[in-house]
């Protein structure tokens, strides 16, 4: 018989989403009656296949409140529960960065004050074992301040601050991310062999395990994770000693870095592993919306990126039943490690995002072009990161403010003229912003060799040109892994890198 239980994101503190249906979850013996009352309100849900869910109304904001769950003779109690905003934030390490470690975190974790941001972090378990269970039923949501604040997704918090000050009630956080992962990893194994190329991921996981018991899966992995993780302190060391220290050197004094290690059943970056372990476990319930950050990990197959992301999307709305539930996500800035060569892979992510905001609706896109680090995938300044999502939900999803204090300048078109590319933008009504000299602008003529551009803007078009180009037919800005940001909107925000045609 199984035992009655509520799904573990349910707990003291929590926050439910405003003005929608509540839906409350868990599982419990077949057939037996699952109560559920809040706010006066009490449903009733029967347990069908060893689940059951019970379908709360829609409720206006508020803090304070108790909720009662009773099957049997078994009644939980659940206490200082908010109704507010609710968003989870998706994606690998940049979003599960800590507040501790970003710029400016100590001092939020001392100075701010009743921020009306509470969070819930997903348990991070890659295989359901004893310990997956355990892990699980010892989470809980978290109010700021508790001992786990300062391990709260930095963009998660950030981002939840300002819609918490604007829109003047609880925001919820459910972070459900894990660092270096693919989007294949948080899609669902059907999801992947329905399409051809998104399917190669799962041919070369199969290929992988072909032959491979459970226990020799799990000693690879262990052994594996040992050694990672010695290595991992002996690099931190060396990067204490000298921040700037490259990636050859650490190997050098450190030995192989063997991550991401034997992708098998125990491994958090195989396909549809953390769909099943973290985001199932969480789903159905109440959003918002969804905040992402992801797209490091899928750099091997830049050409794949905006289906893999786009499938992502699909799925998610899919699993919560709604086709529009708002997607915000952030544009990779710019990153390169020294000793790399410019592989151009981190402007395909850029621009898969790019057409994956412009083609699929109710999405947002966060450009953080200026906010990337050399030498470190992982920039420290969070803020204005979770800082321009709120952004993109004030606009696309609260409507509280105009798409020019959202956007910054993103490519629209171009016209050839006498000699020169002229380019046009969406949300440059008011013109650009240099910082400092203009650079990352390049064209080319039909054979594709790209040259720096001359550069003179006019209100809010763009013209290019260059002596070496007398007949240009491609544009393109900031087409580099890393390099200088210098264009900016009147709001601050930076243009959106770009190509004009997406053979050139």
């Amino acid at each position: 018989m199984r035992e009655f239980k509520v799904a573990a994101v349910f707990s003291d503190h929590m926050v439910l989403q405003r003005n929608k249906n509540i839906k409350v979850f868990g599982w419990g013996r077949e057939n037996s009656i699952v109560t559920v009352t809040f706010r006066g309100v009490t449903v009733k849900s029967k347990v069908k296949d060893g689940r059951w869910l019970a379908v709360l109304p829609p409720m206006d904001s508020g803090v304070g409140y108790e909720m009662s769950i009773s099957c049997d003779d078994k009644v939980i109690t659940y206490v200082d529960i908010a109704v507010g905003e609710v968003w989870l934030a998706g994606g690998q390490s940049n979003m599960e960065f800590e507040l501790q470690n970003c710029i400016g975190g100590e001092e939020v974790l001392k100075n701010d004050v009743d921020p009306q941001v509470r969070f819930y972090y997903t348990p991070k378990n890659a295989y359901k074992n004893e310990e997956f269970y355990e892990m699980e039923q010892n989470s809980s949501w978290e109010v700021f301040g508790d001992e786990g604040t300062k391990a709260w997704s930095a963009v998660g918090y950030f981002f939840a601050k300002k819609l918490a000050k604007e829109l003047g009630v609880t925001v919820g956080i459910i972070g459900c991310n894990w660092g270096g992962t693919s989007a294949s990893a948080w899609t669902s194994r059907e999801s992947l062999e329905e399409d051809k190329q998104l399917s190669s991921y799962l041919e070369e996981y199969d290929k992988n395990m072909a032959e491979k018991t459970l226990e020799e899966q799990e000693k690879e992995y262990q052994e594996y994770f040992v050694y990672q993780e010695d290595w991992g302190k002996r690099a931190a060391l060396c990067f204490e000693e000298n921040p700037m220290t490259t990636w050859n050197e650490i190997v050098e004094r450190c030995g192989e870095n063997k991550f991401p290690g034997p992708i098998n059943s125990f491994s958090p970056f195989r396909p549809a592993g953390l769909y099943q372990c973290m985001l199932q476990r969480i789903m159905p319930y109440t959003l918002s919306g969804f905040i992402y950050y992801q797209g490091e990990s899928d750099d091997h197959k830049p050409h794949l990126y905006q289906k893999l992301l786009t499938r992502l999307i699909r799925q998610w709305r899919e699993d919560w039943e709604d086709d529009l539930l708002p997607f915000l996500f952030v544009q990779l800035p710019m990153h390169r490690n020294e000793g790399d060569p410019d592989y151009k892979h981190w402007c395909l992510i850029r621009e898969a995002q790019m057409r994956t905001f412009q083609t699929v609706k109710n999405t947002g896109i966060a450009v953080i072009l200026d906010c990337g680090e050399y030498n470190d995938i992982h920039p420290r300044d969070k803020v204005p990161v979770g800082e321009r999502l709120a952004l993109q939900a004030l606009c696309n999803v609260y409507k509280r403010i105009g798409e020019d204090k959202a956007f910054g300048p993103i490519y629209r078109s171009f016209e050839y003229k006498d000699g020169a590319i002229e380019l046009h933008f969406d949300f440059a009504e008011d013109g650009f912003v240099v910082d400092g000299d203009i650079t990352g602008f390049e064209i080319a003529g039909e054979d594709k060799q790209y040259k720096e551009a001359k550069v003179s803007i006019n209100g809010n078009t763009i013209l290019l040109e260059s002596n070496e180009i007398l007949e240009p037919v491609y544009a393109r800005y900031c087409w580099t892994n890393y390099g200088d940001v210098s264009i900016f909107g009147a709001n601050g925000i930076p243009l959106a890198p770009f190509r004009t045609s997406y053979d050139g």
